[in-house]
This record gives C-alpha cells, sequence and structure tokens, in this order.
C-alpha cells in the first residue's frame, strides 16, 4: 500500500523534494545498527511480532475461481499509463500458493500474519443478495487453518483498498450510505465463517488513502476529481473525500456493533480498525508552523481518531470546512463513538509542515488545500532522515513513529495499539544481479531503528502489543506497480515468481529467538 502516500505527499500542497541522500550517504542523526540496544528480550513475551500482505497486491487469480472485479482491477486496466507494470491478473499468485507462503512464515519465527480478505472473493458483486462464492470461502478457509496448524496467528483485515467494482456502478459505492449496510453484510460472512479461529479482526486500512486518491487527487479509483479541472470525468475534490471517509467510518462502526452485539462473548476475538500514522513537525519554531503541524495531524489521523474516541470531527476540521464536513447524527455518534478494541497505525514516514497563507474567502478546491499547509520533506535543503532506495516519499525517520505513539496517547487516551504496517524499499533496478538485490542490510537496520523507538514509548507507558513488517513479499505497489520492493523475500518477476530469501530473512528468525544478530 505505501506508495500511495508518495503521491499524497505531493497531491496535498505541492511538498518540496530536497536533495537526494540514499540511505548510505545521508549525514544524519540516527540509532546505527553497530550501537543498536533493542533485543526480543525487550519485549513482552506476548508482543506479536509478524508480517503483512494485502489480498490485492499478492493473490493473483483476480477474475478466477469465482471472484468479482475490485475497484482497482478495473482502474489498471482504464488507466493502464498511470500504473507501471499494472496487471494484477497474477501478482505474486499468492492466492494459488498460500501453502508454500505459509511455509515460508513459518521459517520466519513471526507469531502472526496479516493479510486481507478480498471482498469480491466472498461476494463478487459486493451485494450479498446477489449470492456468494463458495471458493472464495473455500479458500480462507483453508488459508487460515494452513496459518494455525503452522502456529501463526492470523491478523485480517476486512478490506484493504479493494471494493466491489460492481457497487461503484450500482449506487456510486462509499459515496452512497447503502455502502455501509452491504459492507456489514460481507463482514458478518467473515464473522460467521472464520471467527472461531480468527481473533484480531481490523475493519477498514487507511480509510484517509481510499478517499484522496480516489475522490480529491483521481490518482486511485474509481479516479474522481475537480482539481485540477479537467484531470477527472467527474467528482468534486472539495466535498466527496468527506462524503466518502464519513461512510467508511460508519461502515466501520456498524461491523464493529454486529460484531460485539452476534460474535465477540461467543469467539472471544478483538476488532479495530488501521488509520495511517504518519507523523508531522513543525517546519519551524513559529507558532504559525506549529499551527500547520496541528492541521496535518488533525487531517490525517484525527479525521478518524477523534470520532472513534470523542464522537465528533477535529474542531479545526469543523473550523476550516464548516458544511462541507458531513454531521453524525446523535444514533451515528453512539455508535461510532468507542467502536474499537484496538488501534492499527501504519508508519512510514514523518514530514515538515509549513503554513500556508490562505484567503479565508476563497472557495474551496480540494481536500489536498484544506490542510493550508505545505508538507514537505526537507527543511533548509536538509532532508528529514535519510531517504530510502526506490522510494519518492519515504525519509527515514524512527523518532516519528515514538512521537506519534506518545501523541496518540496524550490525544486519545491509552488505546491498545498495533503497527501494522512499517517497511521500507529497495528499487528495482534493470541489470542489477539478484544476489546483490538480496543484500538489504538497511532492512534490518530499519526494523532495529523502528523498534527501539516503539520500545522506548512503550517504556513511557504506551500500550503496544505488536508489530507488522511491511510486507513478506515484494509485490504489486500500486502506482509504482512491481518497480519497488518493500519485500522480505526478494519475487523473480521474471523466473516463475521465485520466492528468494533477502539477508533480512536470515537476520529476522534469529532476533525472534533472541540469538545474537547479523554483523555488517
Amino acid at each position: 500500500m505505501p506508495i500511495l502516500y508518495a503521491v499524497l505527499l505531493f497531491v496535498v500542497a505541492g511538498a518540496i523534494e530536497g536533495p537526494s541522500a540514499s540511505v548510505t550517504e545521508a549525514k544524519v542523526s540516527r540509532v546505527s545498527h553497530g550501537n543498536l540496544t533493542i533485543r526480543r528480550s525487550d519485549f513482552p513475551s506476548d508482543f506479536l511480532f509478524g508480517a503483512g500482505t494485502s489480498a490485492l497486491q499478492t493473490e493473483g487469480s483476480a477474475e478466477e475461481y469465482g471472484k468479482g472485479l475490485s475497484v482497482w482491477d478495473v482502474y489498471a486496466k482504464k488507466y493502464p499509463g498511470r500504473i507501471a507494470n499494472s496487471t494484477l491478473e497474477t501478482a505474486v499468485d499468492a492466492y494459488r500458493r498460500y501453502k508454500k507462503d505459509v511455509k515460508l512464515l513459518k521459517e520466519l519465527k513471526v507469531d502472526a500474519y496479516r493479510f486481507s480478505i478480498s471482498w469480491t472473493r466472498i461476494v463478487p458483486s459486493g451485494s450479498l443478495s446477489d449470492g456468494v462464492n463458495q471458493k472464495g470461502i473455500d479458500h480462507y478457509n483453508n488459508l487460515i487453518d494452513e496459518l494455525i496448524n503452522n502456529g501463526i496467528t492470523p491478523f485480517v483485515t476486512l478490506l484493504h483498498f479493494d471494493p466491489p467494482h460492481m457497487l461503484e456502478d450500482k449506487y456510486g459505492g462509499p459515496l452512497s450510505r447503502k455502502f455501509v449496510d452491504d459492507f456489514r453484510d460481507y463482514a458478518e460472512i467473515c464473522f460467521r465463517t472464520y471467527g472461531d479461529r480468527v481473533k484480531k479482526w481490523t475493519t477498514i486500512n487507511e480509510p484517509l488513502m481510499v478517499a484522496s486518491f480516489g475522490y480529491d487527487s483521481g490518482l486511485g479509483p474509481p479516479g474522481r476529481c475537480s482539481h485540477p479541472p479537467g484531470a477527472c470525468p467527474g467528482g468534486n475534490s472539495s466535498t466527496e473525500p468527506y462524503i466518502v471517509s464519513h461512510n467508511l467510518i460508519l461502515a466501520h462502526a456498524a461491523a464493529v456493533k454486529l460484531y460485539r452485539e452476534k460474535f465477540q462473548a461467543k469467539q472471544g476475538g478483538e476488532i479495530g480498525i488501521c488509520l495511517v500514522g504518519q507523523y508531522f513537525e513543525p517546519y519551524s519554531e513559529s507558532i504559525e508552523d506549529k499551527h500547520a503541524a496541528r492541521r496535518a495531524r488533525d487531517f490525517y489521523l484525527g479525521w478518524f481518531m477523534d470520532p472513534l474516541v470523542y464522537g465528533s470531527y477535529p474542531r479545526t476540521m469543523r473550523r476550516i470546512l464548516k458544511q462541507r464536513l458531513p454531521d453524525f447524527t446523535r444514533e451515528e455518534k453512539d455508535l461510532v463513538k468507542g467502536s474499537f478494541d484496538f488501534l492499527g497505525l501504519n508508519y512510514y514516514t514523518t514530514n515538515y509542515a509549513k503554513s500556508l497563507n490562505v484567503d479565508p474567502n476563497a472557495p474551496p478546491i480540494s481536500f489536498g488545500l484544506d490542510l493550508h499547509a505545505d508538507l514537505r520533506v526537507d527543511r533548509g535543503g536538509v532532508p528529514i532522515g535519510p531517504k530510502a532506495d526506490g522510494s519518492s516519499f519515504i525519509y527515514i525517520y524512527p523518532t516519528g513513529l515514538q512521537r506519534v505513539l506518545n501523541y496518540v496517547k496524550q490525544r486519545y487516551g491509552n488505546q491498545k495499539i498495533y503497527i501494522t504496517e512499517n517497511g521500507v524499499t529497495q528499487a528495482k533496478v534493470k541489470g542489477r544481479p539478484t544476489l546483490e538485490a538480496l543484500k538489504d542490510q538497511h532492512r534490518i537496520e530499519f526494523v532495529l531503528q523502528h523498534l527501539y523507538h516503539i520500545n522506548q514509548a512503550m517504556k513511557k507507558g504506551v500500550d503496544v502489543r505488536g508489530y507488522f513488517y511491511w510486507s513478506l513479499f515484494d509485490s504489486f505497489e500500486f502506482v509504482d506497480g512491481y518497480t519497488t520492493r518493500f519485500g522480505l523475500y526478494y519475487v523473480n518477476y521474471d523466473d516463475n515468481l521465485k520466492r528468494i530469501p533477502k539477508l533480512s530473512v536470515k537476520w529476522l528468525p534469529a532476533f525472534l529467538q533472541g540469538k545474537e544478530t547479523l554483523q555488517h
């Protein structure tokens, strides 16, 4: 998923990228592998270590075995020039290879596997009234059983960027309140079918990205926008992102209510949501830039956390957006407030926020401009952290993860948190020998640095329960297609999608078993 962040950074107020700084070249303050003092024993014995993927990005078999089309299946074909190597028909073929992939997970010694269920494999049209697909139901039964038989906890996401395309044609997808009912019906099938074995559920992954890419910039499905003029066939960038987000929050809350009322007591599981955990530092010590950083946090995280904790949107958003921001009815506030047992945070990077002077009487244009902030990756030409190889948006800043964890505790109380995504790229370079691409020492350092800062937050009382690396495999990364690599396992796209362990795969089991880490 994370490649979407890169586009959002440039959509929101035109970020300015500073001088390139590779992981090995940048001269910044950081905790290096050599002097890091973080071990598996620094975390509680029941702290979950895992790896993650999503159905859309890995499964393939996009139109096989009874599966219906998701919005990304259609978008990739409709706008092939917007996505590098755009086919989703094969991805990395995880649907067919799940048994072998579970063996790779077992060899990693991880405790848990975060994956998503494809809505259109279970309900091909999106609406339960049109019937279910037994082959899809059976597939996830088999995957879950395989995980449990190998001692791996399934950590399941119900919607990871791939809602049914037919719901777009039928009533506009999440632009309509009808989406809430269809999502709840789909969730009920999953709870009833898999809840005897699945004890960790998340409803929706990063609703911010669904709203902003699909309905503000139009750079993701369904490709709706009004800014810049003429860029999309339809849409309104100043209103639709907020309508979509509102309905996604209600869909999440409706599924949680259903789970709690019908399944939780008997099945003994818990349920949450995964949100963008990006942090924002003020560009300067000026009061204006401090306010800009606060606005950015509100528009990225508070947009969802404030309703979930307090039952209403952040004051900052209400002041700027006025009537463009939907209201929760009293019944909806009661539904939404407290509708999570834990919070999933996806963290990759931190940006600076610089205040922009905005005419308060100017007509609204887009979500991206509503922040009244210029989001930047550098200050005075100095990057906030080393630029990751192959990424246009990841500037490595592990301190930001500690700060966002502390911020959540301070602003929203001591919630139970899982780091549901955290990862770093490596470019897919034509002609680079495979053996060279397997040397991902930078990935080992990245994980250690972020674990160190998670542990520091935990020492300050933040209730973090687990960490999932993104991702298990190199896979489809949205606008970047298959041209960048997040995986622990290298996928050879030219040789039958063979999975090859990188250096990080050899290091991780040793770390999790309390053995010495690999040396440089």
